[in-house]
C-alpha cells in the first residue's frame, strides 16, 4: 500500500512550517518546527480519513508525486 505524499515547507507569512497532503483536499497543518508540522498533519490525515469514512465519501488513492529534477 502506498502512503500519501506530504509536503513540508517554511511560510514566512505564518512564521512557521506548513505540512500538507496534496491527495487529501484541504488537509494541512502548522508547526513551529518541521517535526511538529509533520506530527500535526499526520493527526489531520487520520481525522480527514475518519470523517470521509463516516460520511461514506470516497477515499482518494495515493497518487501525488512531486516533480523531482536535478539542477546543475
Amino acid at each position: 500500500m502506498k502512503d500519501y505524499h506530504i509536503n513540508v515547507f517554511y511560510s514566512e507569512e505564518d512564521r512557521g512550517y506548513i505540512a500538507d497532503i496534496p491527495d487529501l483536499k484541504h488537509c494541512s497543518a502548522f508547526g513551529n518546527t518541521q517535526e511538529e508540522a509533520l506530527k500535526e498533519v499526520l493527526k489531520a490525515k487520520e481525522a480527514w480519513l475518519e470523517v470521509a469514512r463516516k460520511r461514506g465519501k470516497p477515499i482518494p488513492e495515493a497518487r501525488y508525486r512531486p516533480l523531482i529534477y536535478q539542477v546543475g
